[in-house]
């Protein structure tokens, strides 16, 4: 189980977070919900190691991830909401970054790169790609280490219908696998998938039941 507790972020004398908590257990997709500015990012840019936390801590079986880089890259997964990719290059080259040839090659043929369908657009450089393209290119590559946990800063955000579609299913697989995630996600459909719901409001996270109601959610936001 994945244990987050006290986490508390500052921006100058913006206090962002609060002393988040939250755990996370094998096989959970946690939806994160929030305004703009909430927070959400932040959470999960601590999370993945990218920007430091004033104080708190990110646990697995009782090891803190934000003192043990190694381990924390091993276990977490991060796909934010510009892909880290390589322009320039085709999906291949930045895969090649990322992945032993060979170990590429097997996926494409029967694994995660397969399913997430990356063998359509191999050779495609990223500057030409879709936006769902480059988002699944960028889960493949934060799933080259075979992780536990996967956060996901909208996932979906400007995408088509279809690519909104594999990308739930791919996060379904991934969570029946025992695996877990957490979702940030403006999308009313990602919902769906999601076992426990939170919104972050004034630093913290506060639990919540989503009826279907666009306009409740609207309010609950607020």
């Amino acid at each position: 189980m994945f244990v987050i507790s006290d986490v508390k972020k500052n921006y100058g004398k913006k206090q962002v977070l609060k002393g988040v908590e939250l755990s996370i257990a094998p096989g959970e997709c946690i939806g994160l919900l929030g305004v703009n500015g909430s927070g959400k990012s932040t959470l999960l840019n601590i999370l993945a190691g990218v920007i430091p936390a004033k104080s708190g801590s990110f646990s697995f079986e009782g090891r803190d991830l934000m003192k043990d880089r190694r381990l924390r890259e091993s276990l977490v997964g991060f796909v934010p909401q510009n892909p880290p990719l390589i322009e320039e290059l085709n999906a291949r080259d930045n895969l090649l970054l990322w992945y032993e040839p060979e170990v590429m090659k097997k996926s494409l043929e029967v694994g995660l790169l397969k399913a997430l369908g990356i063998d359509g657009f191999l050779k495609t450089a990223v500057g030409k790609m879709s936006g769902g393209m480059k988002k699944r290119l960028s889960i493949a590559c934060a799933m080259s280490r075979n992780v536990n946990l996967m956060l996901m800063d909208e996932p979906s955000a400007a995408l088509d219908p279809v690519c909104k579609e594999q990308i739930k299913a791919y996060v379904r697989d991934f969570c029946a696998a025992g695996n877990s995630v957490i979702i940030s996600t403006h999308d009313i459909t990602e919902l769906e998938i999601c076992h426990r719901l939170y919104v972050l409001k004034d630093g913290r996270l506060c639990p919540y039941s989503f009826n279907g109601d666009a306009d409740s959610l609207a309010r609950a936001l607020l």
